[in-house]
């Protein structure tokens, strides 16, 4: 093995007289720890190793990000062939059932045999990307476990009436059209 000082000088970039004075003071640096007793610091060994660790700190977030990136895309991969093996048909389309998905009110057009469902809390809805489509419960539910905002789902009313309540007799019906 070839040192670094012997590639130098053979590149022409040291010579004899420079490696014989490094070697020089290499060895009274060394005879002068040993006598004292104590170590000298080597800045530059000190510099290295502080890089070499801020690199492998910043190799190993890289690689964690990646990790990351590549578990959520195999989740949306897992998604959307739940959503396409088990898709519901939203019928000829001719009632419009308004429902939220974020902060908006979103419609989509389904048969009343679909609308029926989905206020029985039988069938979901799943958004991916601008579409949205129907899938059973039970799917739904799976879908929820690895990314819970993709899904809508009809909560069931709060049936219980405050005694104070003046309207308490005057009940809302679910079917109501407005």
């Amino acid at each position: 093995m070839v040192s670094l000082q012997e590639q130098l000088m053979k590149a022409g970039l040291a010579d004899k007289k420079k490696a014989q004075k490094i070697n020089q003071d290499k060895s009274k640096q060394r005879k002068v720890e040993r006598q004292t007793g104590t170590q000298s610091v080597d800045e530059t060994r000190l510099a290295a190793q502080e890089m070499q660790r801020k690199n492998a700190e910043r190799a190993r977030e890289m690689n964690a990000q990646r990790d990351a990136a590549a578990n959520q895309k195999a989740i949306m991969a897992q998604i959307v062939q739940m959503v396409e093996k088990n898709r519901q048909n939203k019928g000829k389309g001719d009632i419009a059932y308004n429902f939220t998905y974020g902060t908006k009110i979103e419609r989509i057009h389904v048969s009343a045999e679909v609308q029926a469902h989905l206020i029985a809390g039988r069938l979901a809805i799943v958004c991916l990307g601008e579409n949205y489509e129907l899938v059973p419960k039970v799917i739904a539910e799976k879908i929820a476990e690895r990314d819970a905002m993709l899904v809508v789902q009809v909560k069931k009313a709060n049936t219980e009436v405050d005694e104070d309540d003046p309207y308490a007799a005057y009940k809302i019906p679910d079917d109501l059209m407005w």
